[in-house]
């Protein structure tokens, strides 16, 4: 057993008034007894177009945010999946920055690197009307999983959740939980959100810790909140609906084995994640 925390928020545009605000709500959720805690994408700021300015200030050890997360990280106790920051690619100083989710342990020791995958370039029916992350974001190339104190957890953000594929294989390299810090906006999220997020749960029956954004921020942008922790049967332990939030659930891991020894799916599975698989074009 072990107790995880989804944390909600409403960022703004002002990194360290976000940060204090961050810090109360990890605050809290090391009080509730959570062990590994979850901040949503773009937890340090939301509405600014100069993110790889941040990006090489964090990378050149000038920002503000690695400081404070290791900090935050040590001083509660708390693993920390740090939302997205942007920083450059591995191994470089500057260039197009990458929508990097960091997992802290609790040591303030960064534990595991996880750069989006799949960037949200899509059209959408709201008073932004279009997305386009990759003019600021670089993609990602690598699936990410890391042992924490309360299972083995993959690392996946926001506009993944719509790729299952994803999810698929982090569940056969061995994932218990996943966290999926996000920032929905409210039309899609009203949509879809709860339903992708159950959906990966039920597929992978792992445990999904969903960190959504949930109210207005510049841009101008309206994000959906209703933040979820989902068990491995897509059963929702503890969901909010908009503003700023603490949700706490229990991680039950031989009720999760038993899930899994019940309905073995994994060991079911015909077309494995990766593996080409055979095309035949059935003739009419």
């Amino acid at each position: 057993m072990g107790t995880v925390a989804v944390i909600q928020m409403v960022s703004q545009s002002d990194v360290l008034a976000n940060l204090a605000r961050a810090r109360v709500l990890l605050e809290q959720a090391a009080a509730g007894g959570a062990q590994l805690a979850v901040l949503p994408e773009n937890f340090a700021a939301m509405g600014r177009r100069d993110l790889a300015v941040l990006g090489m200030a964090e990378a050149a050890g000038e920002g503000p945010l690695l400081p404070w997360l290791e900090a935050a990280a040590r001083e509660l106790g708390l693993w920390i999946v740090a939302g997205t920051l942007p920083l450059p690619p591995r191994g470089q100083r500057d260039g197009k920055p990458c929508a990097c989710s960091l997992l802290f342990d609790s040591a303030g020791q960064v534990a595991a690197r996880y750069d989006k995958l799949h960037l949200f370039d899509v059209e959408v029916a709201d008073s932004r009307g279009s997305y386009r992350e990759s003019d600021d974001f670089a993609h990602g190339e690598h699936l990410v999983l890391a042992d924490t104190p309360v299972g083995r957890l993959g690392l996946t953000v926001c506009y993944d959740l719509r790729f299952a594929e994803l999810y698929s294989a982090l569940r056969e390299a061995g994932a218990e939980l996943i966290s999926a810090p996000s920032a929905f906006t409210a039309v899609t999220g009203a949509a879809h959100w709860e339903v992708l997020v159950r959906a990966r749960a039920i597929e992978t029956q792992c445990y999904l810790l969903a960190a959504n954004q949930g109210g207005q921020h510049p841009g101008p942008r309206e994000t959906f909140g209703h933040s979820l922790i989902v068990d491995p049967w897509g059963q929702p332990l503890a969901r909010e609906a908009r503003g700023e939030a603490v949700l706490l659930a229990q991680i039950d891991r031989p009720a999760q084995a038993a899930i899994r020894q019940r309905m073995p799916v994994n060991a079911h599975r015909r077309l494995r994640p990766g593996a080409p698989q055979p095309l035949t074009k059935e003739s009419s």
